[in-house]
């Protein structure tokens, strides 16, 4: 598989080496220094698939770009979800492929189906006060971080006491709290907690560093390949 790097920082890097590791080809790998110069579609079309992970404010185009060259593309940045389903309608319209997921780790990806049958136990509960907390190094450009979103979106969907997130301290009950914080080298850690006078429940998945993130990345790029259409981890992991 030849892959085109959209983004060459830390996870860029950690894609590269397993990417490498697997056989597999990278034929382009863009930053900030070289991307008005190689990132067109002439340059995009030698590759099979392109892996984007950037920042927030330069995600949109940079997936209309590989949409617009035919390129299927893995986007992995977070911090843009308010646009995710117009940039999903627009990739049918153009009848490209994408894969987006909040996070690529396989690991994650089984916690949030944890996460999601968790909620449904504990809604009948409401005696049980739930919380998120999520820690990450101090490059982590959003916050809260888009896991912890997702996680969030899935409490949401089944408890009746919360009505939204918001990313404090909070003393209204209608108030879903994400503690987020920034400490270095954390590659990221995601605690659900449900808490009451009685006892805890708590549910943790902690990184120990980005390989899972770019193994998880690496299978999705091979899932889309000869698909059209859009797809989550979920498709990718059969979950």
């Amino acid at each position: 598989m030849k892959i085109a790097l959209i983004g060459y920082g830390k996870m860029g890097k950690a894609i590269e080496e397993i990417a490498l590791q697997q056989g597999h080809e990278i034929v382009l790998k863009i930053n900030s220094q070289n991307k008005e110069e190689l990132f067109n579609a002439p340059t995009l079309q030698q590759a099979d698939v392109a892996i984007e992970f950037t920042a927030p404010d330069s995600a949109i185009k940079n997936i209309e770009c590989c949409l617009q060259a035919g390129v299927p593309i893995v986007c992995g940045t977070t911090g843009w979800t308010h646009e995710l389903p117009a940039m999903l309608a627009r990739c049918e319209a153009l009848n490209g492929s994408m894969v987006y997921a909040s996070n690529f780790s396989i690991g994650v990806n089984l916690f949030f189906e944890l996460n999601k049958k968790l909620t449904t136990l504990m809604a009948p509960h409401p005696q049980y006060e739930v919380i998120l907390e999520e820690i990450h190094h101090t490059q982590k450009k959003d916050a809260p971080s888009g896991t912890a979103l997702s996680l969030a979106e899935q409490i949401l969907a089944q408890n009746k006491k919360k009505k939204q997130w918001v990313n404090d301290i909070s003393d209204n009950p209608a108030d879903l709290e994400i503690i987020s914080q920034r400490i270095d080298p954390t590659p990221g850690t995601h605690r659900v907690k449900y808490a009451s006078v009685v006892d805890d429940i708590e549910i943790t998945h902690t990184a120990h560093n980005r390989t899972g993130f770019a193994a998880g990345a690496i299978l999705a790029a091979m899932f889309i390949q000869g698909k059209k259409g859009t797809y989550t981890m979920r498709e990718v992991l059969g979950l």
